[in-house]
């Protein structure tokens, strides 16, 4: 292997893609040049470097040639804590753009040990079918008895004819294979490669499951030093009051905080608490339902609730969660008043293999459209049985299902509801209000998949009192801060709720350096993010995304929230660009430096 600038070999890395065409039922293996980990690292870096490359411009995302990408990050299968997680890559069928999701569990580390550090999918089959991946060979199987299945049923069935141990599976849902704009990919039965739609891709190209297993092993810089490392930050987590919370409640301890500020999104996106929220709360699951913590492997934070419903007409139901953004988008943007409920909502949308926040927005957005005559579909606020059925005829594109599995711009513009629809570029927004959390309008505005709140977590920045939320001075500056710090989290692939963990540039640096060698202080590493962002914001605009679309809805703008008449202004959201945009290096009009 090549030596690398500062006089070391590469580690941490197979330096291998795996290229698989699903038309000719063939593939091969390709080397990755040093490179390009040099400077984009792994995960997130890699796969936007590969899009990018790949990709051809203006591609329909759900065309063969939309290419599939699976990361992984030199982080995996070692000890660092945090680390069983991959990403997937590829123009998003939900906004035409670039899109990235990443996922916890355990199958990170079965893929890690076929030996690859990406895997690019092309072409598509003709008849549905089951990819298995080892580290010697790939074996195309026939799936067509399992199209139609739910996710549960496919992962156990694919596992049980595999019959490896410790192998791994992503899979789909109905949702999936019948194109849903916001199809989800699903590991672990609950663990979900969630926003953007990329379970159509995998159903585009008629990828019912992925099976993974191995015994390769990549190659750290420092074991011994990894090793004293991991020791060290089990004993910082185990003082940290933020990992504390998440073992004891887990994220929907959120739905108190963004309640107690007005920023809890409720009847879509009108209100901005929820009336009688405690019923939906950490403390109401913990009571309503048997719950034990649950974690990904190389994890002590067990932010996961495997939750168990005690009583009632779901008695028994059995899922891992419902996480705070379940619980907004269910519970908030349609007023479903009892956590059991949500909890059997998550599981319809889980087994059909449906992203939960678009499925729960979409829901409401069509009550709206019933309360106000738009639609000739009768639904209520809170009918949660009406809203199941509403989610089985989206998974089957049948009747106001069918408009709304295209997504929210599609149903809007079917039914006349520009003005009221809430998204960013066609993504719906998280469970945090813009009105009550100023940073989270950059936030929305800015990220590279549409509104998303994971790309630097600012909710965090604002609910903790880091900065006030009205304060326009230096918020771009902590923002850019914040999000710099992930797109190297994303890169090594790291969970996000180790932010306060991983807090220090040091710890990312030394990160770095015991399992790559490359000793690259806080300055490199901010040039490695840059470069990622840059390449993403480049893709976008490839696309046809200009500064135009760097906004919030209109009703962020125009309709104050509660009784404080909360809102954020046009201009102190133009502020917040102009010096994001400058702060990145990028010109006025959001176009990066060549």
């Amino acid at each position: 292997m090549a030596g690398l600038s500062n006089g070391v070999n590469m580690k941490g890395f197979f330096s291998k893609l795996l290229r698989i065409n699903l038309k000719a039922k063939t593939f091969r293996e390709e080397a990755i040049p040093d490179s390009v980990f040099e400077n984009y690292l792994g995960g997130k870096g890699l796969g936007t470097y590969l899009l990018m490359k790949e990709n051809p411009p203006k591609v329909d995302p759900l065309s063969p040639q939309n290419r599939l990408i699976f990361c992984i990050g030199p982080v995996t299968n070692t000890r660092i804590y945090g680390s069983c997680r991959h990403g997937v890559f590829a123009k998003s069928p939900l906004t035409g753009i670039f899109s990235e999701s990443y996922s916890g569990g355990k199958v990170a580390e079965p893929m890690s040990r076929t030996g690859y550090d990406a895997f690019i999918f092309e072409e598509a089959s003709s008849e549905p079918v089951w990819v298995d991946i080892s580290d010697q060979k790939v074996t195309f199987h026939d799936a067509k008895d399992l199209w139609g299945k739910d996710t549960y049923s496919t992962e156990d069935e694919v596992l049980k004819k595999l019959n490896q141990k410790g192998a791994g599976a992503l899979v789909i849902g109905p949702a999936g294979e019948n194109l849903v704009r916001f199809s989800v990919i699903e590991n672990d039965y609950w663990r979900s490669l969630g926003r953007t739609g990329v379970g159509a891709v995998m159903g585009s190209k008629k990828i019912k499951a992925i099976t993974f297993h191995g015994e390769k092993k990549r190659e750290v810089a420092y074991l011994e030093q990894l090793e004293q490392f991991a020791k060290e930050t089990l004993e910082r987590g185990k003082e940290n009051p933020g990992a504390q919370a998440y073992r004891r409640m887990g994220t929907p301890m959120l739905v108190a905080m963004t309640n107690s500020v007005g920023g809890f999104p409720s009847k879509y996106w009108h209100l901005g608490t929820f009336e009688g929220w405690e019923k939906i709360s950490a403390e109401a699951l913990l009571e309503r339902c048997q719950v034990k913590p649950s974690a990904c492997l190389r994890c002590f934070m067990a932010c996961g609730n495997l939750s168990e419903v005690k009583e009632g007409r779901h008695k028994g139901l059995r899922i891992e969660g419902p996480e705070y953004e379940t619980i907004y988008a269910f519970g908030g943007l349609c007023m479903v008043h009892e956590i059991e409920e949500i909890a059997y909502l998550n599981d319809v949308c889980d087994r059909l293999g449906m992203d939960t926040i678009s499925s729960g927005s979409l829901c409401a957005f069509a009550i709206e459209a019933s309360e106000t005559g738009r639609i000739q579909e009768k639904i209520q606020w809170g009918e949660v049985d009406k809203i199941a059925g509403l989610l089985h005829n989206i998974a089957s594109k049948k009747g106001t299902g069918a408009i709304l599995a295209e997504g929210i711009r599609h149903a809007a513009q079917a039914w006349g509801m520009e003005d009221i629809a809430i998204h960013t570029k066609g993504l719906d927004p998280a469970g945090y209000d813009p009105r009550a959390l100023n940073g989270m309008g950059l936030a929305y505005a800015t990220s590279d998949r549409g509104a998303c709140h994971l790309r630097a977590t600012f909710y965090k920045a604002e609910l903790s009192g880091m900065i006030p939320s009205n304060q326009m001075e230096g918020k771009a500056k902590l923002f850019l801060e914040f999000e710099d710090r992930f797109n190297i989290h994303d890169s090594l692939i790291l969970c996000r709720f180790y932010r306060d963990i991983y807090w220090d540039w040091k710890y990312l640096s030394t990160i770095v350096e015991v399992t790559t060698g490359l000793k690259l202080d806080e300055a490199r590493l901010r040039k490695i993010s840059s470069n990622i962002q840059n390449e993403t914001r480049r893709f976008n605009l490839r696309e046809g995304i200009t500064s135009k679309d760097d906004t919030l809805p209109k009703r962020f703008f125009d309709e104050p929230l509660g009784k404080d008449g909360k809102t954020i202004r046009r201009e102190d959201l133009q502020r917040m660009l102009k010096d994001y945009y400058a702060l990145r290096g990028w010109n006025s009009e959001g176009l990066p430096n060549p």
